[in-house]
């Protein structure tokens, strides 16, 4: 048997669409002075006028693939940057036809300067606590209150989200890379709880290479090496997961046909 390629059935995958934020104000600061990382003056770092440069640029390729056509759910992290990102790159189309969707972003959340992103047309947004960058001792990476984000982003759901204040931040100590590494198998096991089959997931360099570094140790050097490349700023990967241990509990949504015979006796037509 060749082990190098794997088939698995169609029913038991799902297709993850992993997309790192735009450029945040911390990532300028930081890239300068690594120190700027703990100072307050980032909290809740929000994008720059680049970030919004390179969002509007992923949102052209995301319509120029038909991926918006694809995505049944968008996951997000709950930090302003993130949020920004997946709004702005999976949200939904201007409304002009004088209707009222529920805004995805109200005009200029966040410092952006942008007008109100609609959610006409858009795939649903989730906002999830799991994906959330590695925590403890830089600010950038505490969030606001869930409240504070419901009135930016009105169409988001944070219902999932169990404390309106952010009680999983601490100043010390910051998260090793095997911690954020559980979470990110934690994340995925989730994954499996939900119904969709292609998800776009928006989240942070952190977050996502301490998740990828969970998985691959079944790959060759050269895969495994593919894995643990770090995110660019605004950069898509798109990656098949895999229930090879029978996790799943939604089998119902496949292309499988039985191919089961009517009922009754098999007469020749006259």
């Amino acid at each position: 048997m060749d082990e190098s390629i794997g088939l698995y059935p169609l029913h038991r995958c799902k297709t993850i669409h992993l997309v790192r934020h735009a450029q945040g104000i911390h990532n300028v600061a930081g890239e300068k002075d690594h120190s700027a990382y703990s100072s307050e003056d980032y909290f809740d770092a929000h994008l720059t006028p680049l970030g919004w440069q390179q969002v509007d640029n992923l949102r052209n390729h995301v319509l120029a693939i038909q991926l918006l056509n694809k995505v049944e759910l968008v996951i997000v992290s709950p930090l302003l940057r993130t949020i920004q990102t997946a709004v702005g790159a999976f949200g939904g189309e201007e409304d002009t036809n004088g209707g009222d969707a529920t805004p995805l972003m109200v005009a200029n959340a966040g410092n952006s300067d942008r007008p109100a992103i609609s959610s006409l047309n858009s795939p649903p947004f989730l906002a999830v606590e799991l994906c959330r960058e590695t925590m403890g001792d830089h600010p950038c990476d505490r969030r606001r209150s869930a409240t504070e984000y419901k009135a930016l982003f009105p169409a988001i759901d944070f219902s999932i989200i169990e404390t309106d204040k952010d009680v999983l931040w601490k100043p010390s100590p910051r998260e090793s890379l095997e911690e954020v590494a559980a979470r990110g198998v934690e994340f995925i096991k989730w994954i499996w709880t939900r119904k969709e089959k292609e998800i776009a997931i928006v989240s942070h360099s952190g977050f996502l290479h301490g998740l990828l570094s969970s998985f691959g140790k079944d790959c060759c050097d050269d895969l495994k090496k593919e894995l643990s490349i770090h995110f660019s700023n605004c950069e898509l990967r798109s990656m098949v997961i895999v229930d090879r241990g029978n996790l799943g509990t939604d089998s119902a949504e496949t292309t499988n046909y039985p191919g089961k015979l009517p009922q009754g006796l098999d007469n020749p037509s006259g």
